[in-house]
């Protein structure tokens, strides 16, 4: 397996970046001040190991079967729910976002969709097990996955997407919530081969809606309530 992962600069793929083992967190433990509740503590991307494990499919080769599937998945089971994972970084002592890259053109931020009656927590460590851990049928309990920061939905089955449900929507077809996941003290990445897993700074995703897709691009204002803390930078 590959040790290395790609990092992004401010106007294209820089350059591969070698890594080494370790790990971050974020804390928000109970009876803590709320400036302490809103510090996140971020790692160097230096501290951690990632590595290559063996392609999954893409359910969706284009964005039109994209949307057939969630026409066809409305259908039967009604509104669609995904989960996605905010995991930071320190780099240059400014915080970036792991992101997986598809097809070297599309950015999405780790997790998927739920299963019939999954919670959010539990799909969400199901989806970074198969998209982040060696072993892609874990039940994912590695993953400490914290609150969820943000909401959007899909009014229809075509790709515009609101951090709000617009008024004369009743029937939204897909609602994506984004939750931060906190790192653990020791964590390995894997990533199937046919995807690539960025590390981006939230100064180049900031509303950067062309290259990144409106939910990543608002991921800076998302997070713009809370205080990081590099950790070892």
């Amino acid at each position: 397996s590959t040790k290395q992962v790609l990092v992004e600069g401010s106007d294209t793929l820089a350059f591969l970046f070698p890594l080494e083992s370790g790990f971050g967190q974020m804390h928000n433990r109970n009876g803590e001040s709320d400036d302490e509740r809103l510090q996140l503590d971020i790692y160097p991307l230096s501290s951690y190991y990632f590595g290559s494990k063996d392609a999954i499919p893409f359910n969706d080769p284009t964005l039109p079967d994209r949307a057939l599937r969630i026409k066809s998945n409305y259908a039967a089971r009604g509104i669609r729910t995904c989960v996605e994972a905010l995991l930071l970084v320190e780099l240059f002592k400014h915080p970036h976002l792991l992101l997986l890259q598809v097809r070297n053109s599309i950015y999405k931020l780790p997790g998927g969709r739920l299963r019939p009656g999954e919670s959010d927590t539990d799909g969400l460590k199901r989806k970074l097990a198969r998209k982040l851990s060696v072993n892609e049928d874990a039940d994912g309990s590695e993953w400490e996955v914290g609150e969820c920061i943000g909401m959007w939905w899909r009014p229809d089955f075509e790709t515009l997407v609101y951090p709000f449900l617009p008024p004369n929507v009743e029937q939204p077809k897909e609602c994506t919530k984004v939750f931060l996941v906190k790192l653990p003290a020791s964590r390995n990445f894997i990533v199937p081969k046919n995807m690539r897993l960025l590390a981006v700074p939230l100064c180049q995703i900031h509303e950067n809606h062309k290259t990144y897709g409106q939910i990543i691009s608002g991921v800076p204002q998302l997070l713009s309530k809370f205080s990081f803390n590099m950790i070892g930078s």
